[in-house]
């Protein structure tokens, strides 16, 4: 255990969190939402710092993050706990874990032994993903500023549910953060459990603040894949940056939410020329590898620049972060 950042002390031994959007006031030998933050007389506590329940050596494309150092290795990990019930949950073994059986697995690391196998694995990056990284945020915020000392750099994969004060602490040492913007408020409330805005002021605060900033869309046949909120999303995006990419992807049923199919190919294609024509330079399908829709193009020529399958790159076509036909500057970080 390791005493929780963001939280004050109320009466009655009672304390509030500030770590995400949620706020909860936890009563003593409570937690909180996220099933992994327990008040002991009158102290907040994480109880998931440095128990790894996942570590795996991945190509960033699988974040995804097509616009930071692509084709390079993130070396991610994460603990057990989230803050959000999200039915269609593809890791629920793990962010559901303690709802089920309230204990706290995971492998005992500390954050220099994070660092020292990310670079012994020749990785660029940590990326703190699979579960919410916020709710480990302690742990986190220890290996970021470690790796950030040794040249690595740290990725957030993120519901963006984290607190104003969380994201200023964090931000520092977060080099690049993929966000997911699951659907409307209803959908929010209805599907996750949370609310839409503050999802909203994150990815704005991540990107005033100088993350990189990549947002993901998994569309779910009658759920968030209506041409109105497509090209809501498309807008608010575009009301940041338009060289913001933005990935949608294909649902698969799992969990809780069984009662639809795979997402069609053409609703993604459909969404992709949605966001195109909103004025965003960067869309790709997701979890359709193969089907062309990966491929980083040049939003001026529309020459090909990176072609990929899945999370491999087979083919890039600019240099210096130019396309290599026609020069023009092409947005991210680390890109060829």
């Amino acid at each position: 255990m390791k005493e929780a950042m963001f939280y004050e002390k109320l009466s009655d031994s009672k304390v509030k969190c500030h770590l995400c959007a949620h706020g909860c006031i936890i009563s003593p030998d409570k937690r909180g939402i996220c099933a992994v933050r327990e008040n002991r007389d009158g102290t907040l506590y994480s109880l998931v710092y440095g128990k790894i329940i996942a570590k795996h050596i991945d190509p960033i494309e699988k974040k995804p993050l097509f616009h930071f150092y692509p084709g390079s290795s993130s070396y991610s990990i994460a603990t057990v706990g989230c803050n959000f019930r999200c039915k269609h949950c593809q890791n629920y073994q793990i962010s559901q874990h303690v709802e089920y059986f309230h204990d706290i697995p995971g492998e005992e690391i500390s954050p220099e032994q994070v660092v020292m196998e990310a670079q012994m694995a020749g990785c660029k990056s940590i990326s703190y993903t699979y579960t919410e990284p916020t709710i480990f945020m302690e742990f986190a915020y220890d290996c970021a500023k470690l790796a950030r000392k040794k040249g690595i750099k740290n990725v957030f994969v993120s519901n963006g549910y984290t607190s104003a004060e969380a994201v200023r602490t964090i931000a520092p040492y977060l080099d690049a953060n993929n966000i997911d913007l699951k659907g409307d408020d209803n959908f929010y409330k209805e599907i996750v459990g949370a609310r839409l805005q503050p999802v909203l002021n994150t990815i704005k605060l991540m990107k005033g603040l100088g993350v990189w900033v990549e947002i993901t869309t998994l569309i779910i046949p009658t759920y968030n894949d209506s041409d109105d909120f497509l090209k809501w999303v498309a807008d608010f995006i575009k009301s940041i940056d338009v060289n913001i990419p933005w990935h949608v992807s294909q649902f698969y049923p799992t969990y809780r939410l069984t009662d639809q199919q795979r997402t069609p190919v053409q609703t993604l294609r459909r969404a992709r020329e949605i966001g195109i024509k909103s004025g965003l330079k960067y869309v790709y399908e997701g979890n359709i590898p193969g089907e062309g829709g990966e491929n980083t193009y040049c939003p001026s020529c529309h020459q090909l620049l990176i072609e990929r399958t899945g999370f491999s790159i087979n083919k890039i076509q600019m240099k210096s972060s130019q396309c290599s036909k026609c020069k023009t500057l092409i947005a991210g970080i680390g890109m060829p």
